[in-house]
């Protein structure tokens, strides 16, 4: 094999590496914008992986480190950290593959923690004096005056002292408001649904592009140490 070939082959590692590198960067600063722009954290708090954005960010985050020690190896030709970064990238690749098991598996049980954590919450709500868990209240009226539902199961749940957020008008500046009917369990349970399909497409795109990259660069990492042309 000639030198050219070899250092376009070389180069072809490093660049594959920082390609992988670039994309788990993108996956960490969407996992941010979506926490950014995440709500009604303070509702569920039982099941952790409903927080799709944390998810994102610290899986995304390891990935850039492993793959940023990949790049650093392909452009010094250390075989030290090219080991290294391919050792820790299949435990990673085999860390989101239980992942995905994990979000497949208790995909269907998510519905009994939002309904026992949302009872639980709207509780709270109705115990807490002026000023008492005041984000909780926020996320509990944000829910029911964006999706235009009251309570968990529907507006029964607030036995008679019902918060404005439930009024079907907008301003509601009547004392005998009329309230959404519909409960709030199902709905925020989809909108939490579509982050997950969020969460799923981020952490598949992770696997897919590390998977290829140790595929395609592993070989020759292999062929070139063991010819002994660098590395």
């Amino acid at each position: 094999m000639t030198s050219v070939c070899v250092n376009c082959l070389k180069s072809l590692v490093t660049a594959l590496h920082f390609l992988c590198w670039l994309s788990n960067a993108f996956v960490v600063a969407f996992g941010e914008f979506m926490m950014m722009h995440s709500r009604f954290a303070s509702l569920v708090t039982t099941f952790w992986p409903i927080y799709p954005a944390n998810t994102l960010v610290v899986t995304g985050t390891i990935a850039t480190c492993v793959c940023y020690l990949g790049v650093v190896g392909g452009m010094r030709e250390s075989r030290c950290m090219l080991i290294s970064f391919y050792v820790l990238l299949s435990f990673l690749i085999s860390v989101e593959l239980a992942m995905a098991c994990v979000f497949f598996v208790y995909n269907r049980e998510i519905g009994t923690y939002f309904e026992k954590d949302l009872m639980h919450s709207l509780e709270i709500y109705k115990l807490s004096g002026p000023g008492e868990n005041q984000t909780l209240k926020d996320d509990f009226d944000a829910v029911q005056y964006l999706f235009k539902c009251c309570g968990v199961h529907g507006v029964a749940d607030w036995g008679g002292n019902v918060p404005i957020s439930c009024c079907t008008l907008d301003p509601c500046n009547i004392a005998d408001q009329p309230n959404w009917q519909e409960g709030c369990v199902g709905k925020l349970q989809d909108w939490f649904a579509r982050n997950y399909l969020s969460t799923a497409a981020g952490v598949v795109s992770m696997f897919i592009l590390q998977f290829l990259c140790m595929s395609i660069t592993l070989p020759l990492f292999c062929c070139f140490a063991v010819r002994g042309q660098g590395y």
